[in-house]
């Protein structure tokens, strides 16, 4: 009697064994996920057009942006080394998901491959920054604007930490590939071959 027992649950026990091997079982820690959304408005003057770049960048956002300062002269183009000439703002987390779903819905979900870089980052503009649902005002005028997606696996700290940095293997780098198909399955986009 206790033979047939245990030759019963020797194949019940192989039975569930192979019900979990049927699964295929996903890495938690290979999947990809926006660490970070930056939007930048260049105006390439300082002055009044700028403040208002920078309220259109909070009526979107609800965060306060931050100014960038020229790195250089250029006497054609009329800019003085340190002048606020650009403003910019980094959102994350789901506000991030949602702003960047309003601009690829601008961009009717498609991007050119050149759009992808080689780690894994994505970037794209728009012309003008009322297609993403901000009414107009004709006090502040129509502004076009840049999207920078940092896309990342969990673990990435360990290149960015101050104490105790290492390196991240070859294997769990972002790459384009990797991005474009990330793009191709979470928003059902479509990547142009230019």
């Amino acid at each position: 009697m206790s033979a047939n027992k245990s030759n019963a649950n020797k194949s019940n026990k192989s039975n569930k064994s192979n019900e979990k091997d049927k699964t295929p079982t996903v890495n938690a820690m290979r999947e990809l996920s926006i660490e970070k959304l930056v939007l930048n408005i260049c105006v390439g003057e300082s002055g009044d057009r700028l403040t208002r770049a920078a309220k259109v960048l909070e009526q979107l956002t609800g965060q306060t942006p931050v100014y960038s300062k020229a790195r250089y002269t250029v006497r054609s183009f009329g800019i003085r080394r340190n002048e606020k000439i650009a403003v910019h703002v980094t959102v994350r987390g789901p506000k991030a998901e949602e702003i960047l779903e309003r601009g690829l819905k601008v961009k009717e979900y498609e991007l050119k491959r050149s759009n992808f870089s080689e780690t894994g980052n994505f970037g794209f503009g728009i012309q003008e920054h009322i297609d993403l649902g901000i009414k107009y005002d004709p006090s502040i005028g129509i502004y076009g604007m840049d999207f920078y997606v940092v896309l990342g696996r969990p673990g990435a700290r360990v290149s960015r930490r101050r104490k105790s940095q290492k390196k991240i293997g070859f294997n769990h780098r972002v790459t384009k590939d990797e991005t474009i198909k990330w793009f191709k399955q979470r928003f059902d986009g479509i990547v142009l071959n230019r």
